[in-house]
């Protein structure tokens, strides 16, 4: 039981996150309704599941309590984890000079590097409490696929014809990028710095928080969705500088050198933030799609909206 009524908590838009307390303890109390409840009955069991996976290894919080839906009673499911210091990402950056700004790159490099390092036979959604894999389906078989299952109904509907024909073309060439790479990793899909914390002194890095995308998927993904709209210099080279993404093309993970296409840096094995930024981008390009196709339902999706034109019609991955 809580001690008293509930806040909700700034920074998302489905509105079922909460700041409770709980035997004098600050609690975070998400209430699986109206967006959530369309996972199915076993999304409570699923967040749990993915929360202690990787307790220990990222700053993630604990799981105290978890209940699960009563359909017959119309209650949603319950999920109740401890609560975490740090602020907001995305409000530290808008403050922060280059020198923080680098510090935090560093420590998001170091947390994305172990979270890419969590693998996975094959990529999927999780099905259950025991982390089973399914399928999305067979309209996200490819980009191409994807882009031709949201449009219709979408605000992309709305695009010009000679824009849709230039998005396909995008998303082929975007597909082409990522169909070399064969590792499967634990995905957050969510990681925008409004699920991050940091501790505004220092810039580690305190929580990462709401994983109710996490799914199995390509190791740059995460990366793409943290830099989908941030481009200040500082931040965005400390992070590429810093993180360690494995079995990407062109890399030599066994060792030194560089690869034919100049992809990786010679003496390292690394490779060139460019390339991986390039890869990053394009595997964001599936969660872009969808967000703009929901522009007018919240400002980020509108925002989507707008980076995905622009991307369209510059026929580049990289925003102006």
């Amino acid at each position: 039981m809580f001690d008293a009524g509930l806040t909700p908590l700034e920074g998302g838009h489905s509105g079922e996150t909460f700041l409770g307390t709980s035997g004098g303890e600050k609690v975070v109390v998400r209430i699986l309704a109206a967006r959530s409840a369309q996972r199915g009955p076993d999304a409570v069991d699923i967040d749990a599941a993915v929360l202690r996976l990787v307790r220990g290894l990222l700053p993630v919080p604990e799981v105290l309590e978890v209940r699960r839906p009563d359909p017959v009673g119309d209650v949603p499911g319950i999920l109740v984890t401890s609560f975490l210091p740090g602020e907001r990402l995305d409000l530290v950056l808008a403050d922060a000079d280059e020198t923080l700004q680098g510090r935090i790159g560093v420590h998001l490099g170091d947390v994305l590097t172990r979270l890419t390092r969590m693998p996975f036979l094959r990529g999927g959604p999780f099905v259950d409490a025991d982390l089973r894999i399914g399928s999305f389906g067979a309209g996200a078989a490819d980009l191409r696929t994807f882009v031709e299952h949201v449009v219709p109904g979408s605000a992309l509907e709305a695009w010009a014809p000679e824009d849709l024909d230039r998005l396909f073309a995008l998303a082929d060439h975007a597909q082409d990028l990522l169909d070399p790479i064969a590792r499967r990793c634990l995905v957050h899909s969510d990681f925008n710095p409004k699920n991050l914390l940091v501790d505004p002194g220092t810039g580690e890095v305190t929580g990462v928080l709401d994983w109710e995308f996490a799914h199995a998927g390509l190791p740059v993904t995460d990366l793409g969705n943290l830099l989908r709209f941030e481009h200040s210099p500082a931040f965005v080279e400390s992070l590429l500088d810093t993180v360690e993404i494995d079995g990407l093309p062109g890399r030599e993970d066994g060792g030194a050198g560089t690869s034919d296409d100049g992809t990786v840096n010679a003496g390292t094995g690394r490779i060139h933030s460019a390339r991986l930024l390039e890869l990053a981008r394009a595997a964001d390009l599936w969660a872009l799609v969808d967000l703009a196709g929901r522009a007018g339902e919240n400002p980020v999706a509108a925002r989507a909206h707008d980076l995905l034109l622009t991307l369209t019609r510059t026929g580049d991955l990289h925003p102006a």
